[in-house]
């Protein structure tokens, strides 16, 4: 069966085309497109499908943003995507269209050994439910339920909930981004973007301000980027402590999804920025604010919480998905 697949995001999209074989999933053809270079995914589709003569017998795409039933508003992008639409353009069988963090969780159960790196290990033979959270350009969320025979991934927008402060210094930065956004959610600090909140924030709180040359940085690269590669060149304390705070409030607010999700079955960390900040991800921090759930510690210890390395979760999930209802359908007497 083959299968285009995408992954579409607000910094950019990835279209693949794959084929179902031998229990796994092969990529025939991938591209990747700047998405703010594009009216529309279609714009997309119709370039790159123009480029294959395998035609797919079904497609699936991984959003970001709330999928109500067969549309989709991208988040982050003035996009909408129709699933019926798509069909019809493309003379498509079948399109779905799926949360990205639902296409996450579908993805990963493709994973290997050395598509993920372990924080905490957990209880032997753990199972149950699962969660997936992913910071990247906003915070992503799903849930994975454990049906007692397989897992079931669900979708979430559990990123949107209120940031909840648990020191002074949070009372602070809460107050700090109240004053520029009125609501104050946890995406506003566990993404690209609220990492160089919490920067802002701490020159302004440290009455240190960005040296020229950061500066310099943030505004010809990627402003995450250039903070973390200071905190990793221990080049800037402010940058250092801005991923110090980053990561406790990941952990913090993985703590709190997986506690919500009774996720005993694990806890995987996705999304573009996990792998970049790895190290420090392995730091005490992190696991520390997972845990550290009053009552609930015990439970937290015995959740497995492993980082997930490969960057095409995502754009497999879909055609996971679409494999999974297959089955189903095949199985029904």
């Amino acid at each position: 069966m083959k299968i285009l697949t995408g992954d579409i995001g607000g910094t950019k999209t990835r279209i693949a085309l794959l084929e179902s074989a031998g229990g796994g999933l092969k990529t025939l053809q991938e591209a990747t497109y700047a998405s703010r270079d594009h009216d529309s995914l279609t714009d997309i589709l119709a370039s790159f499908i123009a480029q294959q003569e395998l035609r797919p017998q079904a497609a699936g795409f991984a959003i970001a943003g709330p999928v109500e039933g067969r549309t989709c508003n991208v988040t982050n992008l003035p996009w909408q995507i129709d699933a019926d639409e798509l069909e019809r353009r493309f003379s498509l069988p079948r399109v779905v269209l799926l949360n990205d963090l639902e296409a996450t969780a579908w993805g990963t159960g493709i994973l290997d050994a050395s598509d993920l790196v372990s924080l905490q290990q957990g209880a032997d033979g753990a199972k149950g439910n699962r969660c997936v959270i992913a910071a990247g350009t906003g915070l992503g969320q799903a849930g994975v339920y454990w049906n007692g025979e397989r897992h079931e991934p669900f979708a979430s927008e559990g990123g949107h909930c209120d940031f909840a402060p648990r020191t002074a210094l949070e009372f602070h930065l809460l107050s700090h981004l109240q004053r520029q956004y009125g609501h104050v959610s946890w995406e506003r600090v566990v993404s690209g973007p609220g990492l160089v909140a919490i920067y802002r924030f701490l020159c302004e709180y440290r009455s240190c301000p960005s040296s020229d040359t950061m500066a310099e940085k943030m505004r010809v690269q990627d402003p995450a980027a250039a903070i973390v590669d200071a905190a990793d060149r221990e080049a800037d304390p402010i940058c250092a402590e801005t991923v110090q705070l980053f990561v406790s409030l990941y952990g913090s607010e993985a703590g709190n999804q997986a506690l919500k999700h009774m996720a005993t079955g694990g806890v995987y960390v996705g999304g573009g920025i996990a792998p970049k900040i790895l190290r420090w991800l392995q730091l005490p921090d992190f696991i520390e604010a997972f845990r550290n759930k009053g009552q609930m510690q015990k439970l937290m210890e015995k959740m497995p919480v492993q980082v997930i390395l490969s960057d095409r979760t995502a754009l497999y999930g879909p055609a996971v998905y679409l494999l999974e209802q297959n089955r189903k359908r095949s199985s029904r007497p």
